[in-house]
């Protein structure tokens, strides 16, 4: 006779089940160790009696053996790992059986995250008093820290850099009085789906600069319809000054605008800037990672002329 496990995620609604895990909770006799487990109401209503309270392993398995047992398992791993080393011990072992009732489909774990932040929000004195200028420094703060790990190549270390700045996205849409994480994530699903008519649509896109021209043509759609029709909308103006200069200058030049209008761009140093940005573009390159690039590489021979001095 089996042991059948029968599993949950905390991430999914409760009662929402597999026709398997039904089932198996009709099979035999049900019993869990969690007076609180959110199913418990759902099983009730379904008439499925379950027998509530702690269990020996030993004794489980051993009564697995004569008959159908069906454990709903909550976050009990060390007694689920007690009952498998009990089960070995047996000449003959029950069979046990894992049923996944539910189990997290792919962002699941954001909603934990959505739920820690709550909670803080709710009861930490010091993110229940922040606001979105508060915030700010440390939303520049990761998004350079996970630059800074892309340029490093340490992969390992991006995820928890990016772990962070998704915190940053998730705090602001707490903070916000007027939306929350739901209408952030809706806004850009709904942005992607409506810039990807290739994926999403019946556009025929082959290649990466197709895309790159329908992406184009539908934000110039957008803007029209908003009534702001400036190709140089939507370029954020507080961004480093090498990048917000080549932006403005890839919007300007890819919707038309004549080369003459950055003839008179500045003066003096700034001229000069502004023409190697321009270089820059016309080479296929970042100016804003290229200059990154060399300071790293200044950093790096001045820690070697350092070591050298030791």
């Amino acid at each position: 006779m089996p042991l059948i496990v029968v599993t949950t995620s905390p991430r999914i609604a409760p009662g929402l089940l597999s026709h398997q895990a039904w089932q198996a909770l009709r099979s035999g006799e049900v019993l869990t160790a969690a007076a609180d487990h959110p199913q418990l109401p759902y099983l009730a209503e379904a008439g499925v009696a379950v027998t509530v309270g702690p269990q020996d392993p030993a004794v489980l398995v051993r009564r697995a053996v004569e008959g159908t047992l069906v454990w709903l398992a909550g976050d009990d791993e060390n007694f689920l790992r007690a009952a498998g080393h009990a089960a070995l011990a047996l000449e003959e072992p029950p069979v046990i059986e894992v049923v996944p009732g539910s189990y997290d489909l792919p962002g699941a774990r954001m909603l934990d995250l959505v739920g820690v932040m709550e909670r803080l929000r709710a009861e930490c004195p010091w993110d229940r008093k922040q606001t979105h200028e508060t915030l700010v420094p440390y939303l520049l703060e990761e998004a350079y820290e996970v630059l800074e790990t892309i340029e490093d190549g340490d992969y390992p270390a991006l995820r928890e850099e990016l772990g962070d700045l998704l915190l940053q996205v998730v705090f602001h849409a707490k903070v916000a009085e007027s939306f929350d994480i739901d209408d952030v994530a809706e806004g850009i699903v709904e942005k992607l789906v409506r810039r990807h008519p290739h994926v999403f649509g019946d556009v025929r896109a082959e290649t990466a600069d197709e895309v790159n021209d329908n992406w184009e043509a539908i934000k110039a759609a957008e803007r029209a319809e908003k009534g702001t029709g400036s190709i140089l909308d939507g370029v954020p103006m507080g961004q480093p000054s090498l990048s917000l200069a080549a932006q403005l200058v890839r919007r300007a030049e890819r919707s038309g605008a004549p080369e003459a209008l950055s003839h008179a761009v500045g003066q003096g140093v700034a001229r000069e800037l502004f023409d190697l940005v321009k270089r820059a573009q016309e080479a296929g390159l970042d100016p804003e990672a290229e200059l990154r690039a060399a300071a790293r590489d200044y950093r790096d021979r001045v820690h070697a002329w350092e070591t050298r001095g030791a």
